[in-house]
């Protein structure tokens, strides 16, 4: 089973799922310069077969692939693992975008796209991720608001002690709101400390992860949203 992140290797190994041969031995071929180590499969089937069988620190998935298509291939990974999953599509209508996200993407990129913005954002995406066990265990404290609670050894959050269901950029989004509770956070500083790249108004990519966090940590105990957005501004993580 793939662990996702964690891993002590010396190369960072990256999953390609694309049917575009071209496009996919050029991502490889970029990637690899930068030290990745990387594996190419041509159809969602023998994606998915890859995954499980070997462990991954990130998948590059594409959308429209043959067998399994990229959101099949991604809600069937979510089940599983929270490994960092960048998304490419030539589809750059906003519906595509969204339902990528809030099916666990942790980044979305259209075709056509600059390989080194590729390459920012894989980078992006694994330093969110690369966590040293030993450091994350050293003198760690918890984060606690009402029952919801933060754990940065293990990167779990919980819920009147029971564990949540969210992707580990969600995670960042809680960390980084909790961090500053009772104070806006602003949707440019949100974009570069948890995505790692500065905000555009049509990125509508923190707006979805953070309705998707509510869902997940519901409302305060005497109601109301934890987690309220503060119009032309950012977020604020709600406390007394």
């Amino acid at each position: 089973m793939a662990s996702g992140f964690g891993q002590t290797s010396a190369l960072t190994k990256i999953l390609i799922v694309e049917n575009d041969i071209g496009l996919s031995e050029e991502i490889k071929s970029l990637l690899e310069e930068e030290r990745f180590e990387c594996r190419i499969e041509l159809d969602g089937i023998e994606g998915q077969k890859r995954f499980l069988e070997d462990d991954f620190d990130l998948i590059i998935l594409a959308m429209m692939i043959s067998g399994i298509n990229g959101l099949d291939l991604l809600r069937s990974i979510r089940k599983t693992s929270e490994i960092p999953v960048i998304l490419i599509s030539n589809k750059a209508a906003e519906v595509d975008r969204v339902l990528g996200l809030e099916l666990g993407a942790d980044d979305y990129l259209v075709k056509p796209f600059y390989m080194r913005e590729l390459l920012a954002r894989v980078n992006a995406v694994m330093r969110r991720y690369r966590r040293e066990t030993h450091s994350l265990n050293a003198g760690v404290k918890l984060t606690e608001f009402e029952g919801l609670k933060l754990d940065p050894a293990s990167r779990t959050a919980y819920l009147e002690s029971a564990p949540l269901e969210i992707t580990s950029v969600e995670y960042d989004f809680l960390d980084a709101l909790m961090g500053r509770a009772g104070i806006t956070v602003s949707r440019e500083t949100i974009s570069q400390k948890v995505l790692r790249r500065n905000f555009t108004p049509l990125d509508r990519s923190i707006d979805v992860h953070i309705s998707q966090l509510r869902k997940k940590i519901g409302n305060r105990p005497g109601g109301g949203s934890r987690i309220k957005t503060v119009r032309g501004s950012g977020y604020i993580f709600v406390t007394d």
